[in-house]
């Protein structure tokens, strides 16, 4: 008997991510989006056309060798149903330039796409990666005027990874062995939570203490924190953008955000007295799920913790400012 597919489940919940830039990180985030299986739907835009068709007949071509995805051109009318909108489109980053230094420029860009996105009455998540990341996730949410949940930004999750790596390397334990946080600005003023850090449960310098391999610990300390912030200058340095790595943690915010997975992760989100600051997006531990930040967790940090994080809003109200917000 030929079974009929039922009109219902023709028309069931399909998992649509639209990603606003076809540039280097919206390509590459594309590229292991597909491998991952997370999205049944990935539509890419550009004010290129060409760009975004070309990145698209790209990616199609390795279908055979990938999950079951639809990978498309789209337009704003893709907003509409979305359950996640990467925002990549931007000005990128210059060898030798901050990230403070591309506000201007990508504010404008960005806080129009959200405008765009909120008009077309999504009710998904936006997902914000262009730098300098954490001023364009508040332009974001102010030009989009949603639920500050609804509204993420990349954060600190690469850095995030970055730091776990070095430690990992270091004291020569696997990286998913190793739990480690690094807070405030995704960028200079950005801070490694060492009262957060440990490995098999055991504090971090408890462990080292055992361990003994690293000689003055304080020192090793700084090199390390210093090795995460200059991470991505070494590497637009050398190559004139990063792509990879931060394509991958995108990757990661996804699928917390498309499979409600209540995911901790360092995303960037407006605090409203968290950690007795307001009014400011920076990276903070977050509960991730579908519908965005479910939770803020408040974690026990150390009084010079607290104080580099107030720092970094700091440094990120005033860049703000610069634009109006």
């Amino acid at each position: 008997m030929e079974l009929k597919p039922n009109s219902d489940n023709a028309t069931s919940y399909r998992r649509k991510v639209v990603v606003v830039g076809a540039g280097a990180v919206g390509a590459t985030f594309c590229y292991a989006l597909a491998q991952s299986g997370l999205a049944d739907d990935i539509l890419i835009i550009d004010r290129n056309m060409d760009l975004a068709r070309g990145q698209v007949l790209d990616l199609v071509h390795g279908q055979f060798f990938f999950p079951t995805t639809s990978i498309r051109v789209g337009t704003p009318a893709d907003y509409s149903d979305a359950q996640v909108v990467v925002i990549t489109a931007g000005a990128a980053q210059r060898p030798g330039q901050t990230r403070l230094e591309l506000l201007q420029q990508n504010a404008v860009i960005v806080g129009g796409i959200a405008s765009e996105v909120a008009a077309s009455n999504c009710r998904g998540v936006i997902l914000v990666v262009t730098n300098p990341v954490d001023v364009l996730t508040y332009v974001a949410l102010k030009r989009s005027g949603w639920d500050r949940r609804r509204v993420i930004g990349s954060g600190t999750v690469l850095d995030s990874a970055r730091f776990r790596h070095l430690l990992s390397t270091s004291c020569q334990v696997d990286v998913h062995n190793v739990h480690a946080y690094i807070l405030g600005e995704h960028g200079d003023s950005e801070f490694a939570a060492w009262s957060m850090t440990h490995i098999a449960g055991t504090p971090i310098s408890q462990y080292c203490e055992l361990c003994g391999g690293c000689g003055d610990w304080e020192a090793h300390q700084q090199r390390i924190e210093q090795q995460v912030r200059d991470s991505a200058y070494h590497i637009i340095d050398y190559k004139g953008s990063t792509q990879f790595a931060v394509g991958l943690a995108m990757v990661r915010i996804t699928g917390a955000l498309l499979r409600g997975q209540n995911s901790v992760l360092t995303v960037s989100t407006l605090l409203e007295g968290e950690f007795g600051i307001r009014d400011v997006c920076l990276s903070v531990p977050c509960i991730v799920s579908e519908g965005g930040v479910r939770k803020i967790v408040e974690s026990q940090l150390s009084a010079k913790e607290l104080s580099s994080l107030s720092s970094s809003s700091v440094i990120l109200k005033a860049a703000a400012s610069h634009i109006g917000l």
